[in-house]
């Protein structure tokens, strides 16, 4: 090692496992069904995939995806790729097959882990092109993915990281507007974004992790790393299953979990739901949680921590940090408080809220500006595609496209998406402000607000609606309540009932309702 290198180490969380499993041989890293591994098998598994992509000719800076559930093979590929030297890319399970050929073609990637049930998705990718090697997901020899495995060698292979700025995965957007983009994220910025939850969501060696936030989106939010930092216990989980998540948080001894506002609001719903006898940290973020949801965890025994990020900023980038003062508030109240989005976590920049000029607006709680964030947690930009980050990184911050006000506190919270705001009379509305009035109804189970044309006044807020099972409600009714509680031009003008489209990880898709109801127009504009 060079003299002016002794006092410098590249961050690289795949450094985590090799501590926890020399300090922590024998604890449990992982269980999945009737698998348990420890960190020293863990850390042999990972040695081996890794040794086996070398084999097999990864060069450094190739690609490798992995289109899998919350499996354990899945937990092993965060930390097998970079090993070897390669970028993981992880795919959206909820894709179609033109989908995921894009992603697979566009960022490049030689080699494709598919689980046994997604592998139809890729019948037609070009064996020449990129190796495609199925996961049964059994654990057992016979499995492709095992005897992948067994190809390699359980020693750690020799890192060729030479500058922590190097890129160890490219996440991609959703891609409501067009084809998603690929974000790259740095070592550096996946080793401090992981340290900041271990220390926000308040991990440590005796916690037990439960999986349910998937691990293709933004790399779990740099949990994998988190979790195995502090020697924590992994509890995967294939697919959300409200039912089985009750049992596993009792017959596991589950610390920690989290994922997007429907997740929880279908736990919450669930019949097995009840108070558990010791608390249970769930943080909450992909959608902001209606001041509803968060008193009915509360009531549960459950501890929510409200985040907010974006792919673009390896997920979770601002934690709304509880206040001791707050405890003797009122139960609505501190729902309310905990509702916002709070401030960048303890290892990343405090975000702004800006106007056009990129001023600063008012902290007074109402005027609106947009969301720009910077630091070690923002990506370093779209792969292939230096126009798109150019315009994310005008004015030297990155452009989130949430708008959102600045309390007096220094809290920030989101009001909307640019395209969601609804511009009525000359009037705007946050649909997340009638959203969460609607959420209030006790027959409502989750609800999206979008735009629709109105002849007199341009555009009106319309609701869609899930109710909870056996209760009923009407339209004239859910107006009505809101017609209490918020001013009038800002009730839904209508309401729909029934299921609500999502997304893998559980965020409603707007866009996907403000298409139908927009169909046929020529502009968005009325």
């Amino acid at each position: 090692m060079e003299t002016d290198r002794v006092s410098r180490s590249d961050l690289t969380p795949v450094s985590f496992l090799h501590r926890s499993a020399f300090i922590h041989p024998d604890k449990t890293a992982v269980v999945h069904d009737d698998r348990r591994y420890s960190y020293r098998e863990f850390a042999e598994r990972v040695n081996r995939f890794a040794a086996r992509l070398r084999a097999d000719g990864l060069a450094k800076g190739d690609r490798v995806a992995i289109l899998s559930p919350n499996t354990s093979a899945m937990l092993e590929a965060q930390f097998a790729v970079p090993a070897a030297g390669g970028i993981i890319v992880g795919i959206n399970t909820r894709l179609n097959a033109d989908e995921i050929a894009y992603i697979v073609e566009h960022s490049g990637a030689r080699w494709l882990f598919a689980d046994a049930e997604l592998v139809p998705l890729v019948a037609d990718l070009d064996p020449a092109v990129v190796t495609v090697v199925r996961i049964d997901d059994t654990g057992a020899a016979g499995d492709p993915y095992e005897d992948f495995l067994a190809g390699g060698s359980p020693e750690p292979v020799t890192s060729w990281l030479a500058d922590e700025d190097e890129t160890i995965a490219i996440n991609y957007t959703s891609g409501t507007t067009g084809r998603p983009k690929g974000v790259m994220t740095t070592y550096r910025g996946a080793y401090l974004n992981a340290l900041g939850q271990v220390i926000e969501m308040g991990l440590n060696a005796d916690s037990v992790h439960l999986w349910l936030v998937p691990m293709f989106h933004c790399n779990g939010w740099c949990l994998p790393w988190g979790v195995t930092a502090v020697a924590g216990t992994h509890v995967c989980l294939r697919r959300v299953d409200p039912g089985r998540i009750w049992q596993l948080l009792d017959q596991e001894q589950v610390t920690h979990t989290g994922g997007a506002p429907t997740v929880q609001i279908m736990l919450m719903n669930d019949p097995a739901a009840r108070r558990l006898e010791r608390p249970v940290t769930v943080y909450l973020g992909g959608s902001p949680p209606s001041p509803t949801l968060l008193s009915q965890l509360k009531e549960r025994n459950f501890r929510p921590i409200h985040i907010y990020g974006l792919t673009e900023t390896y997920a979770p980038i601002t934690v709304c940090s509880w206040h001791r003062e707050w405890d003797e508030l009122p139960a609505d109240e501190q729902a309310r408080l905990l509702a916002r989005q709070g401030q960048g976590h303890v290892t990343a920049d405090l975000v702004r809220i800006v106007d056009e000029a990129m001023a600063d607006v008012p902290r007074d709680g109402t005027t609106i500006g947009e969301v720009v964030m910077h630091g070690n947690t923002v990506m370093k930009g779209y792969h292939d595609d230096p126009d798109a980050t150019a315009e994310a990184f005008r004015g030297g911050w990155f452009h989130s496209g949430d708008l959102g006000v600045w309390h007096p506190d220094g809290y920030i919270e989101l009001r909307d998406r640019m395209k969601d705001v609804i511009i009525s009379g000359g009037e705007n509305i946050s649909t997340i402000e009638v959203e969460q009035t609607v959420a209030q109804h006790p027959a409502v189970l989750e609800c999206a607000v979008v735009a629709i044309p109105d002849e007199r006044w341009g555009e009106r807020p319309k609701a869609f609606v899930t109710l909870k099972s056996g209760h009923e409600a009407t339209e004239a009714e859910i107006i009505a309540f809101c017609r209490e509680r918020i001013a009038h031009f800002k009730c839904p003008a209508a309401v729909a009932f029934g299921e609500l489209p999502k997304t893998s990880t559980g965020k409603i898709q707007k866009f996907v309702l403000r298409d139908r109801e927009w169909a046929g127009r020529a502009t968005r504009v009325n």
